[in-house]
């Protein structure tokens, strides 16, 4: 690493730092999801050219598993020494005052914990979130725990919120025993420090090790009594879109229109143990194992019933009361805490971001895959350390009044209404033929406008490899969609994944050819199939998934302008289409009264499907015209292109009150628009 970083004019001392960083966090029983945080102390050259001493520490939005050294912005560092003398410094002072002293002003934020690391006087200083550690800590007596494990090895910091006040006691701690190798910092995690960074990451994993071991001795056999559950428990893919559905937001503003979550399913038998247990209300109820989760997965998680096998209308009524009862205590937790605030605060969304399923599992929610993920991430974190808590003693974090200072800490306050939500975010979009030229331009347009894809191609490699140029997020399938089994399984399969559906784009088809009066009975059978009878097949998965949700839905055909617009030898494709143009309006008619809006595209000359290469030239030369003019026979005189189908297709799933429609995208054929 120090080879490698030298080349880029990165000294030994930042490129070691970056090591042992990543090697923290690196394990999650350390670390997740840009937790914790590691500091260096050096010199550096300023923008003027001077040698200065500085603090290198993680900046805001770094993952320390993947830290690079920008990730650790330099700040000088006699500035923030001086600090320490004063009584008071607000947080917004206190990044005020790190910004100004930063040597590149264009770097990110310097850790909240940056004055902590500050005043320590060691070279290296890490700290983690280690849940064998806050298993310990995270106890009524966890400082005689804690006291009794390191014998005056760590010195003990009671539980302060990062910042100005936390780093000052810090320092008093450290000052009345210079001789401790690092700090736990009670109901919130662990700080080592050395002037080398192995010493530091050493006394890390020795002093994480120390409460594995401890954990691991006098614990009871069975931490959890379980309680008495259904003799057959629901398919998750059936009570995801429940779940879904129950948390969604609706809009004030515009009838029909919600603010969704994706969801994020996980289970194993640790996490059956903990939802399964007798108990579950009172030690899944008590808080965050670390106030750094907060704001991630709010302060508990939402408790439904098991749900049984084939009682699902009985387990929907269930999870609408208990969303009701979680949203009304959120607002009186809020009110409560809100009262004793001298600058009133600003109430977030009072939905859960997590939720625990008898029978089942559990469900990490946001606004994005993401964000679930993370969610769900840190909830079996969560599930770990309250096991190893419960296993030795009983689990307890910090206070009510403590975490909402946390949750509603003034810097992310500040944030609310700067980020600008995209119009789809929070909706799951399933595109058909999804690796083909329209299919993929259609998925890149929606997941640019904030919905999460899942694409469906009868290629599997080709529906990976698309999903994969889309992102990390994005789910790829491979599906006959004529087999009605395996449209069933893939829509199971993407409910589990993001758990549910709003908008499906029935894609996938194929041109068959031949004079209607001549061609042969098993064409025109394998044409319906997949151009009529897949569309219908589509459809009807995606809106029982989108009812039991009960927020409505976007059904958007790819119709062509062969459905109204005749041509020689196309009747093999266009007799499917239209039926599919007439399927498009009995779902709109049908379907109405559940929000579920459907809608076409009636789109022509596109080179994809029946317009390969070859086909345009043999054409072109057929008419005595070169392939771009053939390309452009309309009345615009444009060639029209897989974007222009996707930004309809787009156009169409934010138009909340159009239904029954469809837009001709072909640049001008009046022989295909409707009379």
């Amino acid at each position: 690493m120090v080879s490698h970083y030298a080349s880029q004019g990165v000294g030994p001392d930042l490129a070691l730092r970056v090591y042992t960083s990543r090697l923290l966090g690196g394990d999650r029983k350390l670390v997740l999801h840009g937790g914790g945080n590691t500091s260096v102390k050096t010199v550096v050259r300023d923008l003027i050219g001077d040698e200065v001493e500085v603090l290198c520490v993680k900046g805001s939005g770094w993952d320390m598993a993947a830290i690079e050294p920008a990730g650790l912005p330099a700040v000088r560092l006699a500035p923030l020494r001086r600090l320490r003398a004063r009584a008071s410094l607000s947080d917004e002072e206190m990044v005020r005052v790190q910004r100004a002293n930063l040597i590149d002003p264009g770097a990110p934020n310097p850790s909240v914990e940056t004055l902590l690391h500050a005043f320590l006087p060691h070279k290296f200083v890490d700290h983690t979130h280690s849940s064998a550690v806050l298993s310990l800590a995270d106890q009524p007596d966890g400082e005689a725990r804690c006291a009794e494990l390191y014998g005056g090895r760590l010195g003990l910091v009671p539980y302060i919120m990062p910042g100005f006040q936390l780093a000052k006691k810090a320092a008093e701690v450290f000052e009345a025993d210079p001789e401790v190798e690092g700090l736990v910092l009670l109901k919130h995690g662990i700080f080592t420090f050395a002037e080398t960074s192995r010493e530091a990451y050493e006394r890390m994993i020795t002093a994480v090790t120390l409460a594995e071991e401890q954990l691991a001795r006098g614990r009871n056999t069975v931490v959890f009594p379980a309680a008495r559950l259904p003799g057959a428990i629901a398919h998750p893919a059936e009570v995801a879109p429940i779940l879904r559905g129950a948390c969604a937001i609706a809009s004030p503003e515009r009838a029909g229109s919600y603010k969704r979550f994706v969801l994020d399913f996980r289970t194993d038998p640790a996490i059956l143990d903990y939802v399964n247990g007798a108990e579950l209300a009172r030690y899944s109820q008590r808080g965050v194992v670390t106030p750094d989760h907060n704001l991630r997965t709010k302060n508990y998680p939402l408790l439904v019933p098991a749900p049984a096998a084939g009682r699902l209308d009985d387990f929907k009524l269930a999870v609408g009361a208990a969303v009701d009862s979680f949203v009304a205590e959120y607002h009186a937790y809020f009110a409560r805490h809100n009262a004793r605030q001298t600058v009133p605060k600003r109430e977030l969304d009072p939905m859960p971001r997590v939720i625990l399923v008898p029978g089942l599992g559990l469900f990490g929610l946001g606004p994005t895959a993401r964000d679930a993920m993370i969610a769900a991430d840190l909830a079996v974190s969560t599930i770990e350390t309250v096991s190893d808590a419960e296993a030795i003693g009983r689990f307890e974090p910090i206070g009510e009044a403590e975490m909402f200072d946390v949750e509603y800490w003034s810097l992310e306050q500040a944030k609310l209404g700067q980020a600008v939500e995209k119009p789809l975010a929070g909706e799951v979009a399933v595109v058909t033929g999804g690796a083909g030229a329209i299919g993929f331009a259609t998925a890149r347009a929606l997941q640019r406008a904030g919905a999460e894809l899942a694409i469906l191609d009868i290629a599997a490699d080709r529906a990976c490899a698309a999903a994969e140029t889309l992102g990390s997020s994005a789910l790829g399938l491979g599906c006959d969609v004529t087999d009605a089994a395996a449209v069933r399984a893939a829509f199971e399969r993407v409910v589990e994944r993001f758990g549910g559906v709003d908008i499906v784009v029935s894609n996938a088809g194929a041109a068959w050819q031949g004079r209607i009066g001549e061609v042969e009975d098993t064409v025109l059978r394998h044409s319906f199939e997949l151009n009529f009878f897949a569309h219908q097949s589509v459809a009807q998965n995606a809106v029982r998934i989108m009812r039991a949700q009960g927020t409505g839905g976007c059904l958007l055909f790819n119709v062509s302008r062969q459905a109204i617009s005749q041509g020689p030898e196309a009747g093999p494709y266009g007799l499917p289409k239209a039926a599919t143009l007439f399927l498009m309006k009995q779902y709109a008619l049908e379907y109405a009264s559940d929000g579920i809006r459907s809608n076409a595209v009636n789109a022509d000359g596109i080179r994809s499907g029946i317009m390969t290469p070859d086909y345009i030239k043999s054409r072109a030369q057929a008419y005595g015209i070169s392939e771009a003019a053939y390309m452009s026979r309309n009345l615009l005189g444009r060639e029209v292109t897989a974007d222009d189908v996707a930004q309809a297709f787009v156009h169409l799933a934010l138009e909340h009150n159009t239904t029954g429609s469809f837009v001709t995208v072909d640049g001008g054929n009046l022989a295909a628009a409707p009379r």
